[in-house]
């Protein structure tokens, strides 16, 4: 999943991103990658903090904190990434240093390049069996859609 934490359609997505983990569990991989989008100031810091919670092993519970509070992310940027790492346990302090380093900014980079050569343009994008299905332009079916093809290629 090509996801952005600045993005209200990516929140939306969460719903969809339970029902998946619900249904199909530890057979359905979900890989998040990051596709910040110019439009949104503090994506790219949003991207690069949660790959510092992954790194302190609190990674996806970091992008939904985050993308449950995206209006706010938009007003306060950085500062409510580092509070949402300490909400969580983690050290705000390495979180807070990682943001100003840099250190994860490759990984961003090279997710986003990779998804703009599929041709990612939005978020939330999945890439499912090869095909790719564009959240960004209606979430709607979108899961049932996603199920379906995970279902038949789970069955093979």
């Amino acid at each position: 999943m090509w996801c952005e934490l600045q993005c209200p359609d990516c929140r939306t997505a969460l719903t969809d991103l339970r029902a998946l983990r619900d249904r199909f569990g530890d057979r359905l991989e979900i890989r998040l990658r990051h596709f910040p989008l110019e439009r949104h100031k503090h994506a790219r810091a949003a991207a690069q903090a949660a790959e510092e919670a992954a790194e302190q092993g609190r990674g996806w519970e970091y992008v939904e904190a985050v993308l449950e509070r995206t209006e706010e992310l938009g007003a306060r940027g950085e500062e409510l990434l580092v509070e949402v790492a300490r909400e969580l346990g983690l050290d705000a302090e390495e979180m807070d240093t990682a943001l100003i380093d840099g250190r994860h900014l490759l990984i961003v980079d090279a997710d986003e390049a990779e998804g703009k050569a599929i041709g990612v343009t939005g978020t939330p994008t999945y890439v499912i069996g090869g095909g790719r299905l564009d959240g960004g332009k209606s979430q709607e079916g979108l899961r049932e859609r996603i199920e379906e093809i995970a279902a038949r290629l789970l069955a093979e």
